[in-house]
């Protein structure tokens, strides 16, 4: 397998840190999109899998996460981050010419590759949505409320999301890896709260136009992220090609908790079907 590292241009220019993991013959590209706060090197449970399958995998550092540019946790405009993973498809695809291209992603990069199925559908095989931010997160009202105020007054000023780690997984050393990684944060700026909020309720009103195979999984314990929104996306759903998965007593990062490699072999089987692998 070939790791690289390299930069690519994103919305209004921003230099965006991006890596792939290639096994020597790959015969699909998985474009992954990571959460709010973290960054892409925290997927090396999931990438194994993938790559040991025949799957490139290609993700970036969102702007103002991991090794990108930009104030922690701020974006002006959703569409940004629509833009940037547009970019990182196109680098894909130049990279490996003529592959299947399935979008991945978690949390509110669960949201961000759902909302750009539905708009941008063309030369997608199908997308992939881990517990995706399709609900407001556990986070106080007031500090929602807040947000909504200062993003028009003050949109890059910072709040903290308050986001407890033991959240995110059952596994303590998942839990230990994730408070001492030096590149999470919990930051969000006004504008970047208010921003998601408004894609979450597009997504939702949208969601009967996503045109493209889908596999959504979201554990059923998550306390960060609520399985009723991803409930509610599903039922309105029309895509025939589509699967719903709820996780028994799994925590919002299902790939980081236990449990995982059952989950990994979901997912890969699931790959394999719609990209006539293997």
């Amino acid at each position: 397998m070939e790791e690289q590292e390299f930069t690519i241009a994103g919305a209004g220019g921003a230099q965006l840190f991006g890596q792939c993991w290639r096994p020597e013959q790959p015969h699909a590209l998985v474009v992954l999109v990571h959460g709010f706060g973290e960054h892409s090197g925290r997927y090396s449970n999931l990438v194994p899998p993938l790559t040991a399958a025949g799957y490139a995998v290609y993700a970036l550092d969102h702007r103002g996460h991991g090794r990108s540019p930009g104030q922690r946790g701020h974006i002006d405009s959703f569409d940004d981050y629509l833009a940037d993973v547009r970019a990182l498809i196109e680098s894909a695809k130049a990279a490996q010419p003529g592959l299947p291209v399935v979008l991945f992603g978690h949390s509110m990069g669960g949201l961000i590759v759902l909302v750009y199925a539905i708009r941008s559908p063309a030369g997608l095989t199908g997308v992939v949505a881990s517990a995706p931010m399709l609900s407001k997160p556990n986070v106080s009202p007031i500090l929602l409320t807040v947000a909504q105020l200062l993003s028009r007054v003050a949109p890059s000023f910072a709040l903290d999301t308050g986001l407890d780690p033991t959240t995110i997984s059952r596994d303590p050393a998942e839990v230990a890896r994730y408070a001492s990684d030096p590149q999470v944060h919990a930051k969000s700026s006004a504008r970047a709260g208010s921003e998601l909020m408004k894609a979450v309720d597009w997504a939702q009103a949208h969601a009967g136009e996503l045109a493209v195979p889908l596999l959504l999984y979201h554990g059923d314990d998550d306390k960060l992220v609520s399985i009723e929104g991803s409930r509610r996306f599903f039922a309105s759903v029309q895509e025939s090609d589509r699967q719903f998965v709820e996780l028994p007593g799994r925590y919002h990062e299902s790939h980081n908790d236990s449990g995982r490699d059952e989950l990994f072999a979901m997912f890969v089987d699931w790959l394999n079907h719609h990209t006539v692998a293997g």
